[in-house]
This record gives C-alpha cells, structure tokens and sequence, in this order.
C-alpha cells in the first residue's frame, strides 16, 4: 500500500448559499465544492477520507472550521509548496483554505476535538442590521438587557442532559458539557453569545440561543433556559434561532500524536456520531 500523508485544514466560509458542510447529491455544500476542487487539482480520488471537525448546518458560517483528509505521500511532497494558492484560484470566493499542515496520522478532525466554539451575533438595533452584515447578524425585533441575557446563560453552563435543546437522533446522547456561554455588547452594538462546548447536538446551539433572547427582552424569565434541562425530550417552546447569525469559531486539540489518539478513543467510547449547529 502506498504511503499516505494526513492533512489538517483550516477552512473559513460564509454558509449562505451553501447547504451545509456535508456533501449531498444534487445541493452545493462546502465538502462538495472542496473534494470537487481537490479532485481537479490532484486527480480524482487521490484525496479520500475528508472528516470535519462539526458538520454545519445550511446557513451557518465558519472562520475556524478544522477538516482532515489523507493523500499519497508522494503527491503531497510534489504540490506542498504550491497547493494552497492552487485552491485558492480554484474555489469559489464563498470558501477559502487557509492552512494546509501535515498531522500525524493518529489526529482525527472530528474525534480528536476537545471543543467547538461558537460565537452568534445580534442586533437589537431599530433600523435593524448593517447591510453589509446581514449575512452574519440575525436582526432582533425587541430591545436586549445584557444582563438578563448572561443571568440566562449562567443557568446553562456545566454538564447537563440538554435533549430539551436538541433533534435527538436513535441512539445518540444529550449529554453535553458547555464549559463556555456568556454574551457580551461590542462598541458598535452588536450582541455576541459565545458557545464553547465539548460537543453539541443537532439544532443545540441555536436552540439554546432561542431561549436566552426571549429571557433577554422580557419575555420569559431569566431562569427560564435552566429550567427546560428537567425535560427529557425536545421542548417545541422552544424557538430555533436561525443558522444565519451563527459561526463556528474555534476547534481544539490536544497538543501531540498521543493526545490525540487518546482523545479520539474516549469520544469514539462515549459518543455516537456527532451532528453541529
């Protein structure tokens, strides 16, 4: 068998005219629109086994989405210098490859992530959001108290079961461990939740979203959000935010082959696959 090179690839995108990450006959996704241009640069199927850190849904963004993918040793010494700027002639401007680096094989873009980190932005603004960021700010229709907002949040964070804030899939589990949910305002207005979590269900994030802004204008108490992790099935009270003002932000590793190896065996054990978003 010939020897194989594992890459690591950080890859921004803006989610709107995609159908999420992962590749579906007939709609344009992110992984569709990669392996298509990595199949016309290389050779198709020279690239295989493209896995990515947290599939996202259709609308959603990435700055700092992490996928892996493995190439014949060869072919990755003959196009290393000059594979990223080749991407970037050849993929649409909607998505961009910023780093290309050799991993060792034992890393795994998805099993070997030790979180995922989410920022989702709001404008509470009259006159609604700037239209230069309208892609990436879901406009909200009442005013938002900062601080009722994080007492919400506060009520989130740990380890809980959040199957009320999830699309529960046969076999999977609603455990989480959110080590990461606050809100901050920016200068320019703009509200900000950061989400960083283990791993996140189907709709989790923007489900949990749903719940702190309507705590955050009035319209439910703050101890509202909280209150729903008692519920063992998905609460219909609960309103979806939608995928635009989303964007996964940051994913984390273990520093080393070791770590990583360990890392994938422990959520390989503990988990079913994962779904994002």
């Amino acid at each position: 068998m010939d020897e194989r090179t594992r890459l690591r690839l950080d890859v921004s995108y803006d989610g709107t005219d995609f159908s999420g990450w992962a590749a579906q006959p007939t709609r344009r996704t992110v992984a569709g629109v990669l392996m298509e241009t990595l199949d016309l640069v290389l050779g198709a199927g020279t690239a295989t086994g493209l896995t990515v850190a947290g599939r996202t849904d259709a609308g959603v963004h990435a700055t700092g989405q992490v996928c892996h993918l493995d190439l014949p040793a060869e072919v990755w010494r003959q196009h290393e210098g000059r594979l990223l700027r080749r991407l970037a002639r050849l993929l649409p401007p909607d998505v961009r490859v910023r780093a290309m680096t050799g991993v060792p094989a034992e890393f795994d873009a998805r099993f070997s992530a030790t979180f995922r980190r989410y920022e989702y932005r709001v404008t509470d603004a009259p006159w609604g959001a700037e239209p230069l960021r309208r892609t990436d700010t879901l406009a909200w229709p009442k005013p938002l108290d900062l601080a009722a907002l994080n007492a919400a949040a506060a009520g989130l964070v740990g380890e809980h079961d959040f199957a009320a804030y999830c699309r529960r899939k046969e076999n999977a589990t609603t455990l989480r461990e959110v080590t990461r949910l606050d809100w901050r305002r920016d200068p320019d207005g703009i509200l900000v939740a950061t989400v960083q979590a283990d791993a996140f269900c189907q709709n989790m994030v923007r489900s949990l979203v749903g719940a702190m802004l309507v705590a955050g204008d009035g319209r439910r108490p703050v101890d509202w959000p909280a209150g729903l992790l008692s519920r063992r099935e998905r609460s219909s009270e609960v309103t979806v935010a939608p995928a635009h003002g989303l964007t996964l932000v940051e994913v984390g590793y273990p520093d080393d082959a070791a770590g990583c190896a360990r890392r994938a065996e422990l959520t390989r054990r503990l988990r079913v696959p994962v779904a994002e978003g």
